[in-house]
């Protein structure tokens, strides 16, 4: 490296802070880095599925500057608009324009739910903290009703396109549990409802087990392959003629990516391809798509984590000549919250190029593939909810010092105990 050079980072979400936090702790002082994000703080979305039941956004909220201060990594609080990727600028929204050298696209996903007709009417979502905030209201009616001595029967509903089921899952066993301590269970049919050959089918049969053994113990109705088509108020419709009726229909709407970068290819949703090791765009050497707003097909924030990581280390081995020391390798990790106990999924991911079922269990790799249900991995997904906010305070990558080696170390010990 002969000159300063600038890398700009654009989304404040997951894998825009991890990379430039991890950039800038792999590069000191040596690069400056310029990050652009719609919003002034942090928002620790997985731990939204408490909202429903009472828990506090506020909490959840992370102030961006003091931590982008600390780090001397310079902020603008604006959309943007689009990239000159002939001048190398990033235009914003209040016609400024940022010189980059490196450029890393973070801006995530969004929600389309108007890909089924009478969904944003009828169905109650999951995506926002508003709409958390709206389903606890639902929540309460619900519980209100059952005490009444009214029967209620509650939908779960993953259309198709939705790349990241994940929370709602939690929120159906969430809920489950939830009723039972409320003394309504008994009045509760609770049902799910899947375009997906299995449950959670990205993170492979050993999950779909867990999942259909926890939907038979507690009563939940589990049902795969079925595409919804249209819903009408208390009906959902699906191909082939079926219907199933509701009182209370909550889901998880298709996904698209958030941001339309005119001039650049992407898939059929938005999203940015990439190299798969590097998350390089194809077509240009020094632009990144880390995180969900790339062309993985699974968006998830542990995934987003691992390639922000992959990024902030090839644009070191670019910089400076450094060995490439972190690809980006799909192993997923997720803890699935049911508030009596928790899931625990350590998942190896390979690409299969099918569109229909873009990813796979990595063949080869069974010793990676770990599942196992108890109450004490909702400790280990406290403690993450504790460690990941306290890292990013304090402008630091996850997965990075000796906190993190602590939290590995550990994780690692329950994983070898609490896992088949």
């Amino acid at each position: 490296m002969t000159a300063r050079q600038r890398v700009v980072v654009v989304g404040g979400g997951f894998a825009g802070l991890e990379t430039a936090f991890n950039l800038r702790m792999r590069m000191r002082d040596a690069v400056d880095i310029h990050l652009v994000a719609d919003t002034d703080h942090f928002l620790f979305k997985p731990n939204t599925i408490y909202i429903p039941f009472g828990g506090d956004l506020e909490e959840l909220k992370i102030p961006l500057r003091p931590a982008l201060d600390a780090k001397h990594i310079t902020f603008d609080e604006t959309r943007i608009e689009g990239v000159e990727t002939d001048r190398q600028r990033v235009v914003l929204q209040n016609g400024d324009a940022l010189h980059y050298d490196t450029l890393v696209l973070a801006t995530g996903a969004s929600m389309r739910p108007s890909e089924i007709p009478g969904l944003s009417a009828h169905a109650e979502s999951i995506w926002t903290p508003g709409q958390m905030a709206s389903l606890r209201q639902r929540l309460e009616d619900l519980e209100r009703h059952a005490h009444d001595g009214q029967d209620r029967r509650v939908l779960f509903l993953v259309p198709p396109g939705n790349k990241c089921s994940g929370p709602l899952y939690e929120i159906v066993f969430m809920l489950e549990t939830w009723a039972r301590e409320k003394e309504i269970r008994d009045r509760l049919e609770i049902v799910w409802s899947t375009y997906e050959g299995g449950f959670i089918q990205a993170f492979g049969p050993r999950l779909h087990d867990v999942v259909d053994d926890e939907f038979m113990q507690r009563g939940v109705l589990g049902f795969t392959d079925e595409v919804v088509t249209h819903i009408e108020e208390g009906v959902v419709h699906y191909q082939g003629g079926k219907t199933r009726e509701y009182d209370l229909l909550i889901s998880f709407p298709p996904y698209i990516a958030a941001v339309d970068y005119e001039g650049f290819d992407t898939d059929d949703r938005g999203f940015l391809p990439t190299e798969l090791e590097t998350r390089l765009v194809p077509g240009h050497g020094n632009i990144y798509a880390p995180g969900d707003g790339g062309d993985f097909p699974v968006k998830q924030a542990f995934l987003a984590f691992l390639q922000a990581d992959a990024v902030a280390d090839h644009i070191t081995h670019q910089l400076t000549g450094s060995a490439v020391t972190t690809p980006f390798d799909p192993v997923s990790m997720c803890v699935m919250e049911m508030f009596d106990k928790a899931t625990f999924a350590q998942v190896p991911l390979t690409l299969t190029g099918d569109p229909a079922r873009p990813v796979a269990v990595r063949e080869g790799a069974e010793d990676l593939y770990k599942v196992g249900v108890s109450p004490a991995w909702r400790i280990g997904k406290k403690m993450l909810g504790l460690y990941l906010p306290m890292r990013f305070r304090a402008g630091e990558p996850f997965h990075a010092g000796t906190a993190w080696q602590m939290m590995d170390i550990g994780l690692a010990g329950m994983v070898d105990v609490m896992t088949t």
